[in-house]
C-alpha cells in the first residue's frame, strides 16, 4: 500500500486527456535492473539533509558540485525491513550546470493529488504539472514526475506535453500501455513515441501481494546537448569532466558535516 492515499479519489479533481488528442504509440518495453534499497537518511556538503522515508521525496541539485551520502538508519539496520525507493536522474542544461546547489525535502503530504473521470486511479504530481496542477518538486530542466495507482481493470489517458518524451516504469503489479495495450509488469519500462496523450491500463487481476498497478509516469523537454559523463560526473564536454575531477580531489566539493555517525 503506499504511502500517500486518499479513501474516496472522487473527491480530487479530475483530469483527462481532450478527445481528439494523439495517443504516443510504445515504442519499447525494457525490464530495469534492481538492487536492494532502505530508508535513507541524507547529508550534503551544502547542509541539506533529512530522512526520507514513506511518501517522501528528496530532490537535490548538484549543481557545481557537492558531496552527499544517503545511508540506512541504525533502527532499520537492526531491526530488518523492506522499502521500495527510486533515484532519477535529470540532466542540468550546459546554462545552469554550475549554478549552486540545492536540497528540497518534499513530505509525502505535500504532493498534488489527482484522479480520473471515474475514480480509478490515484494520480500523485511530485514534479512539473499534468493539466494544470503543479507538483511541489521545482526543476530546472522542465519534466513531469507522476507516482500513479490503478485499481485493477482501470485505465488513464492522460494529457501529456507534445515536447515531452514520455516514460512509465511499472513499481508494482501488471497492466497494459498503450492503445494497443502492450503487456508490462514490475520493473519494467515503457518508452512511448510522439503524441498527446499517454495510456495505461491494469489488468483485471493482479497478484495477491500488489493488489493494484503502481506505475511512475516521467517526461522532459529533452536538452539535446553534448553529454560527458563518468560515475557521479556529467558535464558537456571530456574537459569539464576532468575539472570536475580535479574539484573533487583538491577538495573544492566542500565535505560533509557528521551527523548521528553519518559521513564519519
Amino acid at each position: 500500500m503506499p504511502a500517500v492515499t486518499v479513501e474516496n479519489p472522487l473527491t480530487l479533481p479530475r483530469v483527462a486527456a481532450p478527445a481528439d488528442a494523439v495517443s504516443r504509440p510504445v515504442l519499447a518495453v525494457t525490464t530495469a535492473p534492481s538492487g536492494i534499497d532502505g530508508t535513507f537518511d541524507h547529508q550534503d556538503s551544502n547542509g541539506g539533509g533529512g530522512t526520507i522515508t514513506n511518501g517522501d521525496t528528496q530532490w537535490m541539485t548538484a549543481g557545481s558540485g557537492l558531496l552527499h551520502i544517503e545511508a540506512p538508519p541504525e533502527s532499520l539496520v537492526v531491526s530488518g525491513g523492506l522499502f521500495h525507493g527510486l533515484q532519477l536522474w535529470v540532466n542540468l542544461p550546459a546554462s545552469d550546470k554550475m549554478m549552486a546547489p540545492r536540497y528540497q525535502d518534499i513530505r509525502g503530504g505535500q504532493v498534488q493529488l489527482l484522479t480520473t473521470p471515474d475514480g480509478g486511479a490515484l494520480l500523485r504530481v511530485i514534479a512539473g504539472e499534468l493539466d494544470g496542477h503543479d507538483g511541489p518538486g521545482i526543476t530546472h530542466t522542465p519534466i513531469t514526475m507522476i507516482h500513479a495507482t490503478l485499481r485493477p481493470g482501470a485505465e488513464i489517458s492522460l494529457p501529456w506535453r507534445e515536447d515531452f518524451n514520455g516514460l512509465a516504469y511499472v513499481l508494482a503489479g501488471r497492466g497494459t500501455v498503450g492503445t494497443d495495450r502492450r503487456p508490462i509488469h514490475t520493473g519494467q519500462t515503457a518508452v512511448f513515441g510522439k503524441g498527446g496523450s499517454l495510456t495505461v491500463r491494469a489488468d483485471e487481476k493482479q497478484d495477491g501481494n500488489t493488489p493494484d498497478l503502481e506505475v511512475v509516469l516521467l517526461g522532459g523537454q529533452p536538452i539535446r546537448e553534448p553529454m560527458a559523463h563518468y560515475g557521479p560526473f556529467v558535464m558537456n564536454t571530456q574537459a569539464e569532466l576532468r575539472q570536475a575531477f580535479e574539484d573533487f580531489q583538491a577538495g573544492r566539493l566542500g565535505t560533509i558535516p557528521a551527523v548521528h555517525g553519518m559521513g564519519e
